[in-house]
């Protein structure tokens, strides 16, 4: 394990410790050391049951089972002889999981709770797990591996997921070869959806991109573009002659977005595009769903557009040069179009991020 300690400009934000990087860590430390301060989705809910899980989250190996109906993120190592716990099993009876070398049990937080070689033995706590907090939320598990002592969990906000007369929908997660910081760029970009989108809702006759302005907040910025492309799949509705489509982009810092889309009548569909860091060149994205129209159709349709969309991004991303995103403005050329996109580079620059993003 490698270990590294805070530079200066970012002591304010960090634990004054030195940070333990993940074996064979892709990120520089001082970013990664950054980014673990953040939480991020990493299953869905539906997804972790008694049988333990295998996760990675910023190049560290995870481990997630429920105990006793609690959700227990750990490092996916037994302290007694390093065995991989996802190579084990649950413990039959809803109270954990079992190592698959020794049998050693470990329920609620990460605790061992039997030791089958020695049962009447006290377990001594340095055979715990090393766990971290868990939230579920739109869905998902979320957690982080550096949280601050005390402080409430940051989950990116989501509109409309629990008002009334809303659907919620959780669609299949997506790997993507690339990095989480390109995915998300991607999503925010409204300039090639009548190059990219063809097989889903872009228009190849509707390529202009009308004038908007990102505005900052407290955790990135947000974003009102209107247009006239339309938000149905090709060979669906069509909306009246002339219908002005609002699109509003909200950014939270580092990794997530979300996007309500104002359809005609009323009807409102907010997607988050929840992008989790693998590693520096892995990202699984995850997509929950809000709407307030065909609540009473199969979601099915809802998961077979979402895969075209994402799909057509990701043949992008997978090929972008550098893989990396530059936060120097020097670095690449920049349009008009491009403002939501140095944006998101700015406050990501800010947040400290450099050496890794640049090079």
């Amino acid at each position: 394990m490698n270990t590294v300690a805070p530079p200066p400009a970012q002591k304010s934000a960090r634990a004054e410790a030195s940070v333990t990087l993940p074996r064979e860590c892709t990120f520089d430390p001082d970013d990664w050391a950054i980014l673990a301060q953040h939480w991020y989705p990493v299953a869905l809910s539906s997804e972790i049951g008694d049988e333990p899980l295998s996760l990675r989250l910023l190049d560290e190996t995870l481990v997630a089972y429920r105990a006793q109906g609690r959700i227990v993120v750990a490092n996916d190592i037994c302290p007694h002889r390093g065995v991989p716990l996802s190579r084990g099993h649950g413990a039959g009876d809803g109270t954990g999981i079992r190592c698959a070398y020794h049998g050693l049990r470990f329920g609620e937080g990460g605790r061992c709770t039997d030791v089958p070689a020695h049962p009447a033995s006290k377990i001594p706590g340095r055979l715990n797990l090393r766990s971290y907090p868990t939230v579920e939320r739109y869905g998902l598990v979320w957690t982080c591996l550096r949280p601050e002592p005390d402080a409430a969990p940051v989950i990116p906000a989501m509109a409309h997921w629990d008002d009334e007369g809303f659907q919620q929908i959780n669609c299949p997660w997506i790997d993507i070869a690339a990095f989480a910081g390109r995915q998300v760029e991607g999503f925010l970009d409204v300039a090639h959806f009548g190059f990219v989108h063809l097989d889903s809702f872009g228009d190849p006759d509707n390529l202009e991109v009308p004038d908007y302005t990102p505005v900052r907040h407290q955790y990135g910025h947000s974003v009102d573009y209107w247009s006239t492309v339309s938000n149905y799949p090709h060979g669906t509705k069509q909306a009246p002659p002339g219908f002005q489509w609002l699109r509003h982009f909200d950014v939270h810092l580092p990794f997530t977005a979300t996007l309500v889309v104002h359809f005609p009548d009323g009807a409102l569909l907010n997607i988050m595009n929840a992008a989790s860091p693998v590693s520096a060149r892995q990202t699984r994205m995850f997509a929950p769903i809000a709407r307030n129209f065909d609540t009473d159709q199969p979601v099915q349709a809802v998961y077979d557009f979402n895969r075209t969309v994402f799909e057509e991004d990701r043949a992008v991303v997978e090929v972008q040069k550098p893989e990396n995103l530059p936060l120097d403005p020097r670095l690449e050329v920049h349009i008009p179009a491009d403002r939501s996109s140095i944006a998101y580079r700015r406050g990501l620059r800010d947040l400290g991020l450099s050496h890794f993003f640049t090079a």
